[in-house]
């Protein structure tokens, strides 16, 4: 196998130097013996990808001070490579090039470049490793082999069997209505051995879900919605900000989403927020919400015990879906690509009438679409240790420059703290930075008379003295 060899210069050799040893990242020395660094291959890969630096000594760990101390030449790595090629064959997962600083005294740094795979990868000691954080976790339990197994998409907990009666699938007001609509000349229980959702005498997790009048009897803690109204816009909502007991919404899993996404709405048009124009409702787009709803419910792992919860902020609605992305999939290429945790529920709840998933694949596009003609931001999509949480954010698609002046527009005055709530920045010292700006723009000044805490700024007159602009540090709180 050839590996290039890439010349790096000297500000990205200090880069890599002042890496953080994270989730994505790892730096190791030349020393280390190559059976222990699959493990921190393997551990990328069965996370979400990463990058590996090998030839970097750690001389002062609590000051994070490192050295470049690479491979003599190529031939010097064949150990490496060789161990590695055998486990992580170079191809679409695995990537190998060799970095070479400006001073070629200094060796050769191995850098491996993974991607997040679709089976589980072990290490040479036949291990499974997973990265957490910095940072390589040996799962050796049985139930944490299932887990990252159904992360991959290897295996779903919608075929598992349940000690259920079959009569509360093959004779449920749901099967029979869908029957009747959808396969008339068909029995319900010939059509469901058929459909692979009986299986020796039990229903799956699937046909509990999909057909059951009520799934939440045998499937307890993992096949509900709970819905939660917080008034606040903190980043955590409390006991003491939930504005009544959280609603929890069962039945079929067809029923469910279009509940939901009702409750939600319903919920959503009470919350009043502080605009340019005062007090003003909340809007999202109802396809916004149905898609992300539709999606948390079909693509969730319903091997773990929880609920979707929808928590509806005075500043945003947040959809948390039980299990991590599957298979290949992650937050940067969610979009484009295409992997169903549950095929057969996916699969199936498309034939019942006006289904929930009509464009199928397509519902989380559909949901950026729509927030972009209301001219709101994208939805914000990250994942948990054991859950995907989708943030729908009530913010205008304005530069922060724009909604201060849109403001203006309808009020005398605008402070630091106001911006910070109409643009969700969360820095005081940024905002400052927007507002002396717009100032050495002669769009706005300070008011006068106002200071400290209290400082605010409105539409440019010409009657005040010009800002002295200071330097503005990332560091501390701000006075304005």
């Amino acid at each position: 196998m050839s590996i290039q060899v890439v010349r790096v210069e000297a500000n990205d050799v200090a880069k890599i130097l002042d890496l953080d040893e994270a989730h994505f990242s790892d730096l190791k020395s030349v020393d280390i013996a190559p059976g222990k660094l699959t493990k921190s291959i393997a551990a990328l890969a069965n996370a979400d990808g990463g990058e590996l630096y090998i030839g970097i000594d750690e001389v002062d760990k609590t000051k994070r001070l490192r050295e470049w101390r690479g491979f003599p030449g190529v031939e010097e790595a064949n150990g490496h490579v060789q161990a590695f090629d055998g486990l992580f064959p170079l191809g679409q997962d695995f990537s190998y090039e060799f970095l070479q600083a400006p001073d070629i005294a200094l060796g050769l740094v191995l850098h491996v470049t993974i991607q997040k795979t679709r089976t589980v990868m072990r290490a040479s000691d036949g291990k499974v490793y997973v990265r957490r954080g910095a940072q390589s976790i040996p799962y050796t339990l049985p139930e944490d082999l299932d887990r990252l197994s159904r992360n991959k998409g290897i295996t779903s907990f919608e075929s598992q069997t349940v000690q259920a009666p079959i009569d509360s699938v093959a004779n449920s007001e749901t099967i029979i209505g869908f029957m009747l609509a959808v396969t008339p000349s068909a029995e319900p229980l010939p059509w469901l051995t058929k459909q692979l959702l009986i299986h020796q005498g039990k229903p799956t997790v699937a046909a509990l879900l999909l057909f059951s009048d009520e799934p939440q009897a045998a499937l307890p803690k993992r096949s509900a919605i709970k819905i939660y109204r917080y008034k606040t816009a903190e980043s955590q909502g409390t006991r003491e900000s939930l504005a009544f007991d959280p609603i929890t919404v069962e039945g079929c899993l067809y029923d469910q989403i279009r509940a939901s996404v009702q409750r939600t709405s319903d919920i959503i048009e009470q919350v009043r927020v502080l605009g340019p124009q005062g007090l003003e409702p909340i809007t999202y787009p109802h396809v916004t919400l149905h898609e992300i709803i539709t999606n948390a419910v079909l693509h969730r792992d319903y091997g773990i015990a929880d609920d979707v919860h929808v928590r509806v902020f005075d500043n945003r609605v947040e959809v948390e879906s039980p299990g991590r992305l599957p298979a290949h999939i992650t937050e940067m290429n969610i979009l484009d690509e295409r992997f169903a945790r549950n095929g057969s529920i996916v699969r199936l709840i498309n034939k019942f009438p006006d289904p929930p998933n009509k464009d199928v694949g397509e519902g989380l596009n559909t949901a950026f679409s729509a927030m972009k003609k209301l001219k709101l931001r994208d939805p914000i999509i990250r994942q948990a240790d054991n859950s995907v949480i989708v943030e729908i954010r009530h913010q205008k698609l304005g530069t922060p420059e724009e909604l201060i002046m849109e403001w203006l527009e309808s009020h005398d005055e605008i402070t630091n703290k106001r911006v910070r709530d109409l643009t969700g920045i969360g820095s005081e010292n940024e905002v400052k930075r927007i507002f002396y700006r717009l100032a050495e723009a002669k769009q706005i000044e300070r008011v006068p008379g106002k200071g400290g805490g209290s400082a605010a700024w409105r539409n440019y007159t010409g009657g005040v003295e010009p800002v002295d602009i200071p330097p503005v540090s990332d560091e501390g709180t701000g006075l304005f």
